[in-house]
């Protein structure tokens, strides 16, 4: 049975999301042909919206409405620290839990050669920057335990080469293999109580 082109062009696009098959994404788009035209309208009216209101934070590069994220523009948190994330959404996970109450800087990227990714240079220019900036003390890694985390570690640690901060990295309480978008508060306050100190080659100067 052939099914309309409105309709498989709707499955490819759901399939996009991470997670959803074509399977999935087929009872999805039946789902919405069922329900109710103003809940389909809504849904379409948040996409736009999304795209039209919500960008990223110019300093951190963390989900904002506006020039700054709510954590750049709040003078209380604290700039002596900033945690390092590799997306938006460790950067979510990270703050609804309440256990960090610095600054962050979202990587927008990770190091996996497989993949073919790396981290985007200016990205670690500009956290250069706001170390020197800032008179930042230290540099939180909260990256995901797994080989990609390491390596983005490793990446992010030789661009800090010769800067007199501190760098530690979340420890104990994060599962090798895990997310930090997927864990919960405890884990993520272990982690960052447990955080180890990574060497830095101050030798060199930046």
């Amino acid at each position: 049975m052939s099914l309309p082109d409105s309709f498989e062009e709707l499955i490819g696009l759901l399939g996009h999301f991470p997670g959803v098959g074509e399977k999935t994404a087929r009872r999805m788009v039946f789902f919405m042909l069922s329900s109710d035209r103003s809940w389909v309208d809504a849904l379409a009216h948040s996409i736009g919206e999304l795209r039209e209101r919500v960008a990223s934070c110019e300093v951190c590069g963390a989900i904002a409405t506006g020039p700054l994220c709510g954590t750049c523009s709040d003078r209380t948190r604290d700039r002596t620290q900033i945690c390092v994330v590799e997306t938006q959404e460790d950067c979510v996970a990270m703050e609804q839990s309440g256990v960090f109450g610095g600054v962050y800087h979202v990587l927008g990227g990770r190091c996996s050669p497989l993949e073919d990714e790396e981290v985007p240079s200016e990205s670690l220019e500009r956290l250069r920057m706001r170390i020197r900036e800032n008179g930042t003390a230290e540099v939180i890694l909260a990256l995901n335990p797994r080989i990609e985390g390491d390596m983005t570690a490793y990446v992010v640690q030789e661009a800090l080469a010769g800067m007199a901060v501190k760098i530690t990295r979340l420890s104990y309480g994060l599962p090798v293999g895990g997310s930090i978008g997927y864990a919960d508060r405890v884990t993520l306050h272990i982690a960052l109580e447990s955080r180890r100190e990574m060497e830095v080659d101050k030798e060199e100067g930046r």
